[in-house]
């Protein structure tokens, strides 16, 4: 195996090993972590230096994207002014592998005087930063992945996991939903599926509409006209039928002799998939991948056509 490969390996190993290790770290401290921010009226603060500060804002951006407010602050920014941010409704969580850095023990006492609640992560719950937190959560690992055993590797993904552990937790216990992410993402693709109506984003002028006694040239005029691909055969205001480009070319190959004296009651696909216009664009994404089709009908409560959808809308 390549050598580069190898090194690629025993990385992976290393830090999937610290990650299994943190399970017997587990302890009360993280129930009662969780609880305290769950029940928090204000919001999350979290705050590190260095490599744990860049961990923490990323933490920070994931619970408050899973419904649980948070903020990363920079403790350099906290002491020289920016503790006013904090609030006797917050909680603050402080990230220190160590749990001896300076930065992080300086805010200490503004902690305590305003009785905010302090969450600590580190390796050393005898460090000062544990021993004034209300709840130590334990990242140790046996090693970094680093092959000096120097730069921050298994110890950043340890936090980070622990990070993610707890935004599981509390989006359980929130009961949260695809929806209620989405409504934090509108303007991500997941955002755009479950947020988007099938009407928000149908065609809905110029529909390509023909009689079941059309002839199967006129029908053919009728799809180069637009750009769906289809025609829709309507009698008495109601859908007969669907005639793709692809159901013409298979009639030619299959019907050659006389493909032109068809009608297109005669080729049409009977009963063809349809969607409300209040239907998500995740569901006209589901129907169009599950029954491999390029097109689906749009109709309204009375199951009046209104339009047309396709794969691309759903993009």
């Amino acid at each position: 195996m390549d050598k580069i490969r190898e090194y690629a390996i025993k990385c992976f190993q290393n830090e999937a090993q610290a990650l299994l290790d943190l399970i017997p770290l587990l302890t009360n401290d993280f129930d009662n972590a969780v609880e305290q921010i769950y029940h928090c009226k204000g919001k999350l603060v979290i705050t590190g230096v260095g490599k744990s500060g860049h961990i923490g804002a990323k933490i920070a951006a994931t619970l408050a994207s899973t419904g649980t407010p948070s903020f990363f602050l920079n403790p350099l920014d906290a002491y020289h002014g920016d503790l006013g941010m904090i609030t006797n409704n917050d909680i603050v969580l402080a990230i220190s592998y160590s749990g001896q850095t300076n930065e992080l023990l300086r805010i200490i006492p503004y902690l305590i005087e305003k009785d905010i609640f302090l969450i600590s992560m580190s390796s050393n719950s005898s460090s000062l930063l544990a021993q004034y937190s209300n709840c130590h959560l334990n990242i140790a690992v046996k090693r970094e992945a680093c092959p000096l055993n120097l730069a921050p590797t298994s110890s950043t993904t340890a936090a980070l996991a622990m990070g993610d552990a707890i935004v599981c937790a509390l989006m359980q216990i929130r009961n949260f939903q695809a929806m209620d992410f989405a409504q934090f993402h509108p303007g991500g693709y997941l955002g755009k599926r479950l947020l988007t109506t099938v009407k928000d984003v149908m065609y809905k002028n110029n529909l390509p509409i023909v009689f079941p006694n059309t002839k199967i040239c006129d029908a053919i005029i009728e799809i180069s006209k637009g750009k769906l691909g289809i025609v829709i055969i309507m009698e008495n205001n109601e859908i007969k039928g669907i005639i793709t480009d692809g159901d013409v070319r298979r009639a030619m190959q299959n019907k050659q002799k006389i493909f032109f004296k068809l009608t297109v009651s005669q080729i049409m696909t009977k009963n063809p998939k349809m969607i409300y216009e209040s239907a998500k664009l995740s569901e006209a994404e589901f129907l169009i991948k599950q029954y491999n089709i390029h097109s689906i009908i749009v109709i309204d409560t009375n199951k009046n056509l209104v339009g047309v959808i396709d794969s691309f809308n759903c993009m």
